[in-house]
């Protein structure tokens, strides 16, 4: 088994080919923020000699101005297994001058390949007549298959039809803008995951998932197991929220009747014995006129969200890992105590890669303290 590290750089208009050598061989620093907070992206340093003239064709045009559709494709391989980090679009260079600090470098900055529907706005240019949200979801990404983007579509707990000669449904926003509106509907979520091979992406649209597969364990003062290099626990007392959902008689009209969610929440599954106290009670906005199946889902989204008290935040060596921790997963920790063990939710990752060295910076939520698992999957 290898104990090496090597990086993948792939670089085209539109479908990304293996860069050439002395892109490469330039390359000097590699930057990817993946996670549930934020937008995805990547940053990428190149060092600038006196023959600059591979970087000026493939990042710079006249004027400095960043060619439309520049995708780059970075994977990244650890014990024999390539996982692909980014998948995305350029849309910033820089040059950063020799001030005497170091030599002139230029810098490439860009976000996963959702930019790519993020670029017009179609409000008002496509009508949906009689299509539930799944359906709508399917349409828009039928047209960026070609990027290689395959749909992956939870369907809602309710099919809600409008009469087409009551009420159409239009466009509004960018293709993303108003696919994550499409999701904030249902209490969902939409986002972009690189790989699983390169030039592929998924395109989830559905809820938050908090279960499935355990990636392998990160593991604290175990020495030879040993493979996080730093990490700090934290407990917050007044996260937690019990959301309220308003149900409202669609034949009577009577007022609305409040009723709290309770402490079971089927899209975040207890990883702590102890959660925290409820303390926050919110009604959710307009939720009487959603439909309860619907009200139902966003309480719970914003009932998960809010009762990630438990935080875990570190920094590890991938090649002691043995892989790449990979955000909206699960991941087990081990040796920080008995209040912080067990599982979690992988939030956000930051990856950074210079010669001999792959470093990850973690962000690890949870709903409780003292885990819910007596062994911690290795």
């Amino acid at each position: 088994m290898s104990n090496a590290v090597t990086l993948s750089l792939y670089v085209g208009p539109a479908i990304a080919l293996p860069a050439p050598r002395a892109l490469v061989e330039a390359l000097t620093e590699v930057t990817v923020h993946a996670g549930s907070a934020g937008e995805d992206g990547f940053e990428l340093k190149f060092s600038v000699g006196h023959d600059s003239s591979m970087l000026q064709t493939v990042f710079l045009l006249s004027g400095g101005a960043v060619p439309p559709l520049i995708r780059v494709v970075l994977a990244v391989t650890v014990s024999g297994t390539t996982e692909v980090l980014m998948d995305g679009l350029v849309t910033q260079t820089q040059i950063a001058p020799d001030t005497g600090s170091g030599p002139t470098q230029l810098v490439v900055r860009g976000r996963d390949i959702s930019h790519a529907m993020d670029s017009v706005d179609l409000s008002g240019l496509f009508l949906y007549p009689a299509m539930p949200l799944e359906a709508r979801v399917a349409l828009i990404l039928a047209k960026y298959m070609v990027l290689g983007v395959i749909p992956l579509i939870v369907p809602t707990p309710t099919m809600d039809i409008n009469n087409p000669l009551e009420r159409i449904e239009q466009h509004w926003g960018t293709d993303l803008v108003y696919l994550r509106d499409l999701a904030a509907m249902s209490g969902y979520t939409f986002y972009m995951e690189p790989g699983p091979t390169v030039g592929t992406s998924l395109a989830y649209w559905g809820p938050v998932l908090r279960i499935g597969p355990v990636q392998k364990a990160l593991s604290v003062d175990m020495d030879a197991e040993t493979n996080v290099e730093s990490v700090n626990c934290s407990f917050e007392h007044d996260s937690a929220a019990m959301p309220i959902v308003s149900i409202e008689n669609p034949f009577t009209r009577t007022p609305p009747i409040p009723i709290p969610l309770g402490l079971i929440n089927p899209l975040d599954p207890p990883l702590g014995l102890l959660p925290p106290v409820p303390k926050n009670f919110e009604i959710i906005d307009d939720s009487a006129g959603k439909g309860f199946p619907r009200a139902l889902m966003q309480a719970w989204a914003y009932q998960a969200a809010s009762n990630r008290s438990v935080i875990a935040e570190g920094t590890l060596d991938a090649l002691r890992y043995g892989g790449v921790l990979k955000p909206r997963r699960l991941a087990g920790l081990r040796g920080v105590g008995t209040a912080f063990d067990g599982l979690y939710y992988v939030e956000h990752v930051t990856s950074t890669l210079r010669r001999g060295e792959f470093k990850q910076n973690f962000k690890l939520v949870r709903n409780g303290l003292i885990s819910t698992i007596q062994r911690i999957p290795v």
